[in-house]
């Protein structure tokens, strides 16, 4: 039975205190005076509020009961709260630099667009205050797991509660985590959100087709507003990011609860850190069997991936692949475990506040670009037969060896990328480690085509990488890759069109060194290329001549790469 009488007049800065709403009016102080930015010295209650609102501050905190702002194209009449007519004001008004929302609707969407447009930082009410929502599901599905505990494992209901006093702070760190990497998510979102505005048109568009998303009730601008936003050069504002995030979550969510596929190969890696450590270790045999067990896994593999990739990827990699979603999220997820992207994210977070926000969103731009290229490299090479724990087996080791000593490995150009890499993020303040553990993320497409054939022809790893790099070397594939790379396009058709290239390079070199280690020589993988360079010097010759003409070019198109393709497939094909 607490009230506002309650506060300590001792704890409040100077000049300020706790004002009645129902005062006559109120005195201001000087201090109150100079951040209202007025000469008046009293003012009534309802006008105070009305200038609080439009202080000039950093941050302004929505913490109470109605909604106080609107965007200047509505009336008080469509924002329904007619208790704050008085006292609300236009977003245009506005004048801090940063809103935050642990109250429901302190702004209608139409005021957070229209205050973003402006300038603003804000999310929107289910983001900044989403942990309630998160403690109370994480609350539910502890208890459901311990009353399994008291039936089947003889838990006192004393010991019981007196475990959920202690797991508070646990599972407090767990959901200050989840909004720590949802508002991460939503500033990646926002950094490219002009450039990948046809992408996110064309996810807004596919989800309006299933039926799960409503552009109109959610404020989302039109296919007509899309254009204009991308003639002005905008992309969508925060608020809408966020709406797209949870809409894109909530789909994948729906895909992988609702598949007949079974999800149990997810536990291995995902699936008990969703629980405090101490009921992983104490119930581990519990967790499986837990009777949401599925639920909890379709939202923790949907949060992860759709933080971590962006909205549009599962929509993208269903496009371009065909596979289902169960199958792209096992990519994922083997992805991420085969080249250690976790505990690099873990590094870059770390980094917060110490380097520039944007080297670290850049260097989390790279890890996601890298994944998604492993996942379409997984699903090409396992189809829907991809096991999360059979690949990872399979992979990491030998992908883990690759990363460790990649300077080694790589040749000519390909090794002065990696130290002009390196060197990059060491410039900006990135630690050497991290630094070099990026560039090293260099070698993942071309590594896992390294370690998929040391592991068939039983070869050891480090001599399949040395003989890999001296073909790319020798017949001027890593030049190939860079042009691919340094490509311009314009639009999805020209961008599928480059991956697309790059792929067929990656796939003509594999074939070669399949082709070079199908035999059953005795020679060591660099020997068997070395003796077929021996036995080809004519049609070697006859490559080199075209490639150096091509090299002769200023301006390296899709047309010369792709005969460049060609030429390669000629001279491999002799094997």
């Amino acid at each position: 039975r607490s009230s506002w009488a309650d506060y300590s007049d001792d704890l409040i800065s100077k000049g300020g205190g706790v004002f009645s709403r129902q005062a006559k009016q109120i005195k201001l102080s000087a201090e109150a005076r100079t951040l209202l930015d007025t000469t008046e010295t009293a003012m009534r209650p309802l006008d105070l509020i009305h200038a609080i609102l439009r202080m000039q501050v950093d941050l302004w905190w929505n913490g109470g009961i109605g909604t106080y702002v609107k965007a200047s194209t509505e009336s008080h009449a469509e924002v329904g709260d007619r208790s704050n007519d008085s006292v609300r004001v236009n977003a245009n008004e506005l004048r801090c630099k940063v809103i935050g929302e642990g109250g429901n609707l302190g702004l209608t969407q139409r005021a957070r667009i229209e205050y973003s447009l402006n300038g603003g930082r804000i999310n929107t009410d289910f983001i900044d205050n989403s942990a309630g929502v998160d403690s109370s599901d994480r609350e539910v599905n502890i208890k459901i797991l311990l009353n399994a505990a008291e039936k089947e494992k003889g838990l006192s209901r004393n010991k019981r509660n007196k475990l959920l006093v202690e797991m508070t702070d646990e599972v407090a760190e767990f959901v200050l985590r989840s909004n720590y990497l949802q508002t991460q998510s939503i500033s990646m979102m926002e950094e490219q959100a002009k450039e990948r505005l046809s992408e996110t048109a064309r996810l807004i568009t596919d989800l309006e087709k299933t039926g799960l998303l409503n552009r109109d009730l959610e404020f989302l601008p039109s296919d007509a507003e899309i254009d204009d936003r991308r003639q002005r050069k905008q992309g969508l504002t925060r608020p809408e990011l966020a709406v797209v995030l949870s809409y894109a979550k909530i789909d994948l969510y729906n895909g992988l609860e609702g598949s007949d596929q079974a999800l149990d190969d997810f536990l291995t890696t995902d699936p008990q850190r969703y629980f405090p450590p101490v009921l992983r270790r104490r119930y581990t045999d519990l967790i499986p069997v837990h009777r949401l067990s599925r639920q909890i896994l379709a939202t923790l593999i949907s949060n992860n991936i759709v933080n971590r990739m962006g909205p549009a990827f599962v929509k993208r990699m269903q496009v371009d692949t065909g596979a289902d979603i169960v199958t792209i999220a096992r990519a994922y997820v083997v992805a991420r475990e085969v080249c250690q992207a976790s505990e690099i994210w873990r590094s870059i977070e770390a980094l917060d506040n110490e380097i520039p926000a944007t080297i670290q969103q850049s260097m989390m731009f790279d890890v996601g670009r890298i994944l998604r290229h492993a996942c379409y490299w997984l699903i090409e090479r396992y189809g829907d037969n991809l096991d999360i724990v059979d690949s990872v087996e399979e992979l990491k080791k030998s992908m883990a060896i690759i990363y460790s000593r990649a300077l080694s490995i790589v040749i000519g150009p390909a090794k002065e990328r990696q130290k002009n890499s390196t060197q990059e993020y060491t410039n900006h303040g990135v630690p050497d480690k991290l630094a070099k553990r990026m560039a090293s993320l260099l070698l993942t497409r071309g590594g896992l085509d390294i370690a998929d054939l040391a592991n068939r022809h039983r070869k050891d790893v480090m001599a399949t990488a040395r003989m890999y790099s001296n073909i790319s070397d020798r017949l001027g594939i890593v030049w190939m890759n860079r042009c691919v790379e340094s490509l311009e396009v314009e639009g999805r058709w020209q961008a599928l069109a480059r991956s697309n290239l790059r792929d067929d390079f990656y796939r003509i070199r594999r074939d070669f060194a399949t082709g070079l280690l199908a035999g059953r020589s005795r020679k060591t993988p660099e020997e068997m290329f070395n003796a077929w360079l021996e036995n080809n010097v004519m049609p070697v010759r006859q490559f080199d001549s075209i490639v150096a003409e091509m090299r002769l070019r200023h301006d390296i198109d899709f047309a010369t790469l792709s005969v460049a393709a060609q030429e390669l497939r000629k001279l491999t094909d002799s094997l």
